[in-house]
């Protein structure tokens, strides 16, 4: 068994090959090559903590299954721990037998980044050039990144809510910004963040809209990826109305699971068949994307672990051929 750290991981995958990947895991899925129950999710005793269990096979030539255990713990912020630990095993196809085990934490972030990277080539304009990052937390590197390989950004505006954070945020990742040739610049507003940016990524914990729609321009791409239950969303409902395209990775799961969505049609500002289709049909040409360079469109992740199988198969192959990693008997 091949057991592979976050060092390990980094030295083989970049940013590049996981939203290859995940556009592979889009594909796999619409074709239905992929088994997915839904994510379950257990709270613990104070309710301040979610564990959750991701399980998937994937066919086909991959042939491999796998289930990440991933924890939502705002409180380890504090303790110095991810906010969002995980860990993944991989599962062989053929015998059963797990046959790596991957730090999970690490898996997440680029999986989950790459959504939005993949989100980002498919459907922003492509002379995009100003960003706006929403959450300073673990997964903001990786969505920074992210952001600057789908598009040629000038600079990404970034907001958290906890005052400072925005700007510690910008200085320490300046460095891989000006690798990119990216301006981070730290806003003091929702309002300042938004306004004239041409891609947004949302990536927080929150139970209320983090910005006005009123202030996203026309031709805006928005990604929200950080609302994962029916009570958070981060999308204002009424920016629904004014997208022209809206997309979701995995239709079930969004629909069950997004608050974005639940509570904007418990508004009566949203409908499921305002779904334009998932961002695998659009791959495959199934579905029509931007129409227009002034479209709005929206594309809503809440990751199935399709995507978590196919970018720790990938990483695993990449490991292997680079001598990374350690063997271990069990």
């Amino acid at each position: 068994m091949l057991i592979l750290t976050r060092e390990d991981i980094l030295k083989v995958f970049s940013m590049r090959d996981a939203i290859e990947a995940d556009k592979k895991a889009f594909v796999l899925h619409t074709e239905g090559s992929a088994v997915v129950p839904l994510r379950i999710n257990i709270d613990n005793d104070a309710r301040d903590g979610q564990i959750m269990f991701m399980p998937a096979y994937v066919g086909g030539a991959l042939n491999a299954g796998g289930v990440k255990i991933v924890s939502c713990f705002t409180g380890n912020r504090e303790k110095g721990l991810p906010v969002i630990p995980a860990t993944m095993a991989v599962v062989d196809g053929e015998t059963g037998v797990v046959s790596a085990i991957l730090d999970g934490t690490t898996l997440t972030q680029l999986r989950t980044a790459a959504i939005s990277g993949a989100a980002i080539e498919l459907l922003a304009n492509p002379d995009a050039s100003v960003g706006a990052l929403f959450g300073t937390g673990g997964q903001a590197p990786a969505q920074l990144e992210a952001l600057m390989t789908a598009r040629r950004l000038s600079e990404v505006r970034v907001y958290d809510a906890l005052e400072g954070r925005a700007r510690t945020f910008a200085e320490q990742y300046a460095p891989l910004a000006g690798k990119f040739g990216t301006k981070l610049i730290p806003a003091a507003t929702p309002k300042e963040a938004v306004t004239g940016a041409d891609v947004v990524t949302a990536v927080t914990t929150s139970r209320e809209p983090v910005f006005d729609a009123a202030d996203i321009k026309d031709g805006c791409h928005v990604t929200g990826v950080g609302a994962y239950t029916p009570e958070m969303r981060e999308i204002p409902a009424e920016l629904f109305a004014r997208a022209s395209r809206i997309f979701v990775d995995n239709r079930e799961a969004v629909l069950a699971e997004a608050g974005d969505f639940i509570i904007a049609e418990r508004e009566g500002k949203f409908s499921p068949d305002m779904i334009s289709g998932e961002l695998g049909e659009l791959i495959l040409g199934r579905v029509e994307g931007r129409r227009s360079p002034q479209d709005v469109t929206i594309m809503k992740t809440v990751g199935f672990a399709t995507l978590d199988v196919v970018a720790a198969a990938e990483i695993v192959k990449k490991a292997k051929a680079a001598g990374a990693g350690v063997e271990v008997a069990m």
